[in-house]
């Protein structure tokens, strides 16, 4: 949850001008990293602002910081492969008493450097030895095992231990080429060039992706959201949060050391001009009026500032075709910069037909929202502003136009955004009344309303979520649902981020920075915890469902707030006054009887059951064998489960309910994106890629739809009602 930055009424941080580091001792043949004056001031002042102003401020003693330099050895080797335990020992007794005293008072952040100086030379000997190994016979018949997820393992405790690691890394990498149609020779060559690669991107860190790395690390020891951004990131977070870029419209990644096009973002500059092709190679960017930069070998951040330019201005692309059956030809390419709009995460709606009493088809509308966007500001008057809020009220009067019965909000996958957006959300389906409090760390509790007293919508509502849900999604699926206003359905919780994140640009807060020539970063830190109406925090715990349907995403690791290191407790404080109550038993019982009478008969629940079962037992699988004959067992018998699923999907798909898709603005083009290299990619469950549209066999929604479809003839019969109001109504909650 992010609220506009307001850091400078709250605090008042005094900043220490630091003079420059020196970085300690570096080989000759790389890069020697330093710590310039407006970063160490930069560092200095994050620990300030966090000790002042962070919401777990009291939690966190300085000598807690030891605890950055295990963290940071993660972030640079989270799979715990290449340091040593003596390495973790030895940087501990270097560094691990003076992590505070120098970040705070000194702005030294040596330690950074000290430790990727050794991730680097582990890495570069490593690479030696993977690539001498390669040369060498490998037994991929004895029967041993390697543990694929490492993250919770530790490191090895010495040379001797790491190698027999390696060995067993380097059959199972080995195996899974062979596995995914590779010869053995291509297998050993795609592995070479993978850690070839990795090699190359060790050389290629820069001093200010370790200080973001370290600082996030510092940042962390307070809560999980909380983190430093780097100039360069702090304008990408900018982007995702205002949906919009000035560039050409494309999606770009490298493929052995060349710049390639992945996608085209409909409707933008690269879409307009169709010039650009998928799978085109770009050989050189120049701009206007200067020489063309060559970029192969280029790190992909580099490259995207190159690209990306003022609005209006013209980019040149020197571009070998993908088309192309002679990989000589070149073409130039020219694309004006534009305001790129990000539309794939705009909110956007269907009404589908549902079959009704009397054999008449029953409108229901679906608003898929995700994410909580906040309004675009780059200086153009003419440009839509563009909010979650306002997206979501168009849809619903373009809904209500074809007199749809009932509505579904669709919040999964949706994190979150901006807390105000949150608010007026929750207003449109509410006469109006407290949607969240808010408690800072001195204990002073905010009650914030909805004031508006129109209702957008005010028939049978049903929220959808997941494990994925978190955030500002939590707000509005809690608020509706304390307030007894729709029915909330989906896997077993919410994610369970039940905080407030505030982004400061580090030039706010120091006189010093403010006058830097420099770019400088951003601090995004965690300044309140918000609770339901109902008084319980969504902290750790989430919304729990009143209808939970069966999912994977109840098996995926590492997905909730409880998972998260440093995660704040859970709590509660008192109720809010607001007009309303949860859903009566005597209208929820009957609508969780008729989704479960349907998930113990349905073909569809049948295969969603398959599913998590399998996945279930594919995740417990640890140890993961490393027998070439072996896994082509169970590579067989996992290729005949997906071929089984993927025919029951298509037959549940053949009774998928029609629907008539609305856009915020014309209906967009078909995505235009190169070809996937596996034809044997499937998906199973929810995939986010397909969620432009509407997926097919998509269970979770079709359920949903019918517990909508339900709550409609709950309201048709009024010895079914809880009180004198049809259930599920804005009348229900008060309204």
């Amino acid at each position: 949850m992010i609220r506009i930055p307001n850091i400078l009424r709250q605090i008042g941080v005094g900043i220490l001008l630091v003079a420059t580091l020196g970085t300690g001792f570096a080989a000759a043949d790389r890069k020697a990293f330093s710590t310039s004056t407006t970063l160490a001031n930069e560092a200095s002042t994050l620990v300030k602002l966090l000790e002042q102003a962070h919401y777990n401020h009291d939690a966190v003693r300085s000598a807690d910081y030891a605890q950055v330099v295990p963290d940071f050895m993660e972030d640079l080797d989270g799979q715990r492969l290449f340091f040593l335990g003596t390495d973790k020992a030895k940087f501990e007794e270097e560094h691990g008493k003076n992590v505070y005293y120098n970040t705070a008072f000194l702005g030294n952040i040596n330690a950074a450097y000290e430790i990727f100086y050794v991730y680097q030379t582990r890495v570069e000997n490593r690479v030696t030895w993977i690539q001498e190994e390669l040369t060498k016979e490998i037994d991929l018949t004895a029967n041993e095992t390697y543990r694929a997820d490492r993250s919770k393992s530790a490191w090895p405790t010495n040379l001797e231990e790491a190698n027999d690691l390696w060995r067993r890394r380097l059959k199972y990498e080995l195996v899974s080429e062979i596995l995914n149609k590779k010869t053995p020779e291509e297998a050993r060559t795609n592995v070479r060039k993978r850690y070839e690669r990795l090699l190359k991107n060790t050389g290629e860190m820069e001093g200010n992706d370790l200080a973001e790395l370290y600082l996030s690390t510092i940042a962390r020891l307070y809560d999980p959201h909380s983190t430093y951004f780097s100039a360069t990131t702090y304008e990408d977070f900018g982007i995702q949060m205002k949906l919009q870029l000035v560039g050409i419209g494309a999606l770009l990644g490298v493929d052995d050391d060349v710049c390639i096009v992945k996608e085209i973002v409909p409707g933008g500059p690269a879409d307009i001009g169709r010039e650009l092709k998928p799978n085109d190679k770009i050989i050189s960017v120049g701009q206007a009026g200067a020489e063309p930069v060559e970029i192969i070998g280029m790190k992909l951040r580099k490259i995207v500032d190159m690209i990306r330019g003022q609005k209006g201005s013209p980019v040149h692309l020197l571009v070998q075709p993908a088309d192309s059956a002679n990989t000589s030809v070149r073409r130039e390419v020219i694309i004006t910069r534009d305001v790129v709009k990000l539309n794939s995460a705009r909110a956007r709606a269907a009404v589908f037909q549902l079959p009704g009493p009397d054999d008449k088809l029953q409108p229901i509308g679906v608003i898929t929202l995700p994410a909580f966007y906040g309004p675009a500001d780059d200086g153009d008057t003419d440009t839509e502003k563009t909010t979650a809020s306002k997206d979501v009220a168009r849809l619903i009067e373009e809904l209500k136009q074809e007199n749809v019965q009932g509505m579904v909000l669709d919040l999964r996958r949706n994190g979150g955004g901006y807390l105000t957006e949150a608010i007026e959300l929750a207003g449109l389906f509410i006469r109006q009344g407290p949607v969240v409090q808010v408690k800072n760390y001195n204990g002073e509790i905010q009650v914030d309303s909805d004031t508006n007293s129109k209702i957008a919508y005010a028939g049978p509502l049903a929220v959808l979520v997941d494990r994925f849900s978190a955030s500002a999604s939590e707000i509005v699926a809690g608020a509706l649902q304390n307030y007894g206003r729709g029915i909330i359905i989906g896997d077993s919780s919410t994610h369970g981020k039940g905080s407030v994140q505030q982004v400061v640009e580090m030039k706010q807060l120091s006189r010093a920075l403010a006058l830097s020539p420099q770019k400088t970063g951003a601090a995004k830190f965690t300044i309140q915890k918000y609770y339901l109406p109902s008084g319980a925090s969504t902290q750790l715990k989430g919304v729990i469902p009143d209808i939970i349907l069966p999912s994977i995403d109840d098996y995926i690791p590492n997905i909730g707030e409880a998972d998260l290191p440093h995660a704040l407790v859970w709590d509660q404080i008192k109720t809010s006054f607001f007009d309303g109550a949860p859903l009566e038993p005597k209208v929820l019982a009957p609508l969780r009887q008729a989704s479960l009478e349907r998930q113990g008969k349905f073909e569809e629940f049948t295969y969603l059951k398959k599913n998590v079962d399998w996945f279930k037992t594919r995740q417990e699988q640890k140890l993961i064998s490393v027998n070439l004959e072996q896994r082509q067992k169970q590579k067989a018998e996992d290729d005949a489960f997906r071929k089984e699923m993927k025919a029951e999907k298509e037959l549940i798909a053949k009774s998928d309910f029609a629907f008539k898709p609305y856009y915020l603005g014309p209906p967009p083009a078909p995505k235009i994106k190169a070809p996937k290299k596996d034809a044997d990619d499937d998906d199973l469950g929810f995939d986010p890629d397909e969620n432009e549209t509407y997926v097919k066999a998509d269970v979770h929604l079709r359920e949903t739809l019918r517990v909508v479809s339900d709550a409609i003839g709950l309201g048709r019969h009024r010895e079914q009602w809880a009180s004198n109001r049809p259930p599920l109504t804005a009348t229900a909650a008060g309204g």
